[in-house]
C-alpha cells in the first residue's frame, strides 16, 4: 500500500473511533508547581467533537481513493 493510502486508512479508523465514542475528551497538564508540601497544577480540558470524526473519514476516503489511482 502506498504511504498516502496508509495515512488515509489511519484517518478513516481514527474518525470511526471518534464517531463511535460520540466525541473524545482529553486532559493536558500545563503547569505543575511544588512548593514545600504543597503542590499546584493547572489542567486544560478539551473535547474533539464527532464532526471532526466525519471530516477525518471523508479526508481519509479521498486519500485512499487518490492512492489507488495510477499516476
Amino acid at each position: 500500500m502506498r504511504p498516502l493510502g496508509l495515512v488515509g486508512a489511519i484517518l478513516i479508523i481514527a474518525g470511526a473511533i471518534v464517531l463511535a465514542l460520540r466525541g473524545v475528551s482529553y486532559t493536558k497538564n500545563r503547569h505543575t508547581v511544588q512548593v514545600g508540601p504543597l503542590g499546584v497544577s493547572t489542567e486544560e480540558k478539551g473535547f474533539i467533537p464527532p464532526v471532526v470524526g466525519v471530516v477525518a473519514i471523508v479526508v481519509g476516503g479521498v486519500l485512499v481513493y487518490g492512492a489507488r489511482r495510477k499516476t
